[in-house]
């Protein structure tokens, strides 16, 4: 196996990890602390991602906030004060989840009433059918009485039919 040979099975292997080093410095070596600020985010480019989960080739705005991110975090910047100057510039929608205050704690307290009221819903839906049917179980049975002569004969003709 010469050399030429050699290098043209190991290209492609080369020419991956060669992308893969250019997309990671590309898009920069954020701290844990800023993957973490990053996270509370959502990218403004309109895809609705976390803002470190924004995955779009040539996002024009996810690098920048990512590097205004790093470069706050670095002059010592405290994480709510990031959080607020980027509130500032782009609006509560930056926000990944909205603040439990205000209108927007409605959103956080509407999916916890709604199961509360379902699940009532359906015990007390339960209930009036478990009533319905206890009350049908007792009703008297109505109808001319059966002599014992015709009850004894009925029997008879089962205990026949059954037996073969």
């Amino acid at each position: 196996m010469g050399p030429g040979n050699l290098f043209s099975r190991l290209a492609p292997v080369l020419a991956l990890g060669a992308i893969l080093l250019s997309v990671s410095l590309a898009q920069g070596q954020s701290s844990d602390r800023a993957k973490q600020v990053g996270s509370k985010m959502v990218c403004m480019c309109g895809c609705g991602q976390v803002l470190t989960e924004c995955n779009h080739i040539d996002c024009p705005v996810g690098p920048v906030m990512l590097k205004k991110v790093d470069q706050r975090i670095s002059s010592g910047e405290s994480d709510d004060l990031l959080l607020q100057s980027f509130i500032q510039e782009y609006g509560e929608q930056v926000l990944a989840e909205p603040p439990a205050h205000g209108f927007n704690l409605v959103a956080w307290l509407i999916p916890g009433i709604a199961f509360g009221a379902g699940l009532a819903l359906v015990i007390v839906v339960i209930r009036q059918w478990r009533n319905r049917t206890v009350r049908r179980d007792l009703a008297p049975a109505s109808g001319p009485p059966i002599s014992a002569e015709l009850l004894e004969r009925g029997r008879h003709q089962a205990d026949r039919e059954t037996d073969d």
